[in-house]
């Protein structure tokens, strides 16, 4: 789904309910339009890509998991080789990570609430707190006001960003820091996290190399470096 330029506040303010430390608010401008994935990128896309599937939780249409920051980097490169080939691919772009700024932008898509939908979640809303039941088929759960699915709950979904704490003012088009000791960020919980975990603002990180039936990811396309 192509997402429009705009300014939004990043992080949550300080009446949120169950805020964390990490989300100091923010006022951000993204400057240039992006392309994000309607859905988490499910694991016969990946087979496609990869040729093989990694996941706990087998199904074709069912996100794939079990993947660190690398491997997903590595099908984003693979993607775009593929894509390139067919014509498919506008001119400087290329299938990447999207940055922690991108994702939050289109997970609010418009909203100031703790979740896109409101500021409490159900069984109805997102695939979460689900013991060993895993995960879901993308899609199940209603789509977010700009057309997204699963931005909440079902797998964290790796981006491109370093873990860091987020500047106190006004930023354009950030990417995060150069390098990091504390992790890649990882962002909308999971089928094992619990309610609180799923707010838009929250914020984790995992190590590169981690691999956990909680974490898989979802595309960008965007300028390419």
């Amino acid at each position: 789904l192509w997402v429009e330029p705009g300014t939004f506040m990043m992080g949550s303010p300080e009446s949120e309910a169950n805020r964390y430390y990490s989300d100091l608010q923010h006022e951000v401008t993204l400057t240039k339009g992006f392309y994000l994935g309607k859905y988490e990128v499910t694991q016969a896309q990946w087979e496609k890509v990869m040729g093989n599937n990694p996941s706990k939780f087998k199904g074709a249409d069912r996100p794939v998991e079990e993947v660190s920051w690398s491997d997903a980097v590595e099908f984003c490169k693979k993607l775009t080789e593929m894509e390139k080939k067919a014509g498919r691919v506008p001119e400087g772009m290329a299938y990447q990570l999207p940055t922690e700024a991108q994702w939050e932008y289109a997970c609010r898509a418009g909203t100031t609430t703790v979740y896109s939908w409101g500021d409490s979640i159900s069984a109805k809303n997102a695939n979460y707190d689900r013991g060993f039941y895993g995960t879901t088929p993308v899609g199940k759960y209603p789509a977010n006001p700009w057309g997204f699915h699963d931005m909440h709950g079902n797998v964290w979904e790796w981006c491109a960003d370093w873990y860091d704490t987020y500047p106190s003012g006004s930023v354009t088009d950030p990417e995060g820091p150069a390098s990091g000791q504390l992790g890649r960020v990882d962002r909308g919980g999971s089928w094992l996290s619990g309610g609180t975990f799923l707010r838009t603002a929250r914020r984790e990180s995992d190590y590169p190399g981690t691999r956990l039936s909680e974490v898989g990811f979802r595309v960008g396309l965007r300028a390419s470096k």
